[in-house]
């Protein structure tokens, strides 16, 4: 890639120069820097970086179901919505920021406030009849019994001695 070309005299002859190398360009360097910076960052800056999904949640396989938690601080039962669809779990709610403050009395604002709704794909088939959820102290606990195909089942192995009738 050529960077610049500049002429020189050279023993009574005009000559081009060619600089060979990745081009100065200060406002690709300054994005550069910026989307370096904000890798590391959690935060949302709207219409430029998309941060962490909301609510944070952990989904666990135990034995013969699986379980979901979330995170959901601020959050009432009665603004929560739990669905399940196709193999795949929604979750919906609101959060209400605090009473009183007004939005330009805000230093810092690190907890997101407002609708919300997150999707899921599932891992697995379940029994989407039997779903159950709970809500604990700001931490939902969603149950979702795994289908009876996808429950592991222990098979007896003969030693080969018995006769095998078809």
């Amino acid at each position: 890639m050529i960077t610049a070309i500049t002429t020189v005299f050279f023993e009574g002859y005009l000559m081009a120069v060619f600089r060979w190398g990745p081009t100065f360009n200060p406002l690709r360097d300054l994005e550069r820097e910026v989307d370096r910076l904000l890798a590391g960052v959690s935060i949302s800056f709207q219409g430029v970086r998309l941060g962490r999904q909301y609510p944070p949640v952990n989904l666990y396989d135990v034995e013969d179901e699986l379980l979901l938690t979330a995170e959901l601080p601020g959050t009432r039962p009665e603004d929560l919505e739990v669905l399940v669809s196709e193999g795949v779990l929604t979750l919906k709610g609101k959060r209400f920021g605090a009473e009183g403050v007004m939005d330009d009395s805000y230093r810092r604002q690190e907890r997101p406030r407002g609708p919300w709704q997150r999707s899921l794909p599932l891992p697995g088939p379940i029994q989407e009849d039997k779903l159950s959820a709970e809500f604990t102290n700001g931490v939902l606990r969603v149950r979702l019994p795994k289908s009876p195909a996808t429950i592991p089942r222990q098979i007896q192995v003969s030693d080969g001695s018995s006769p095998v009738i078809v």
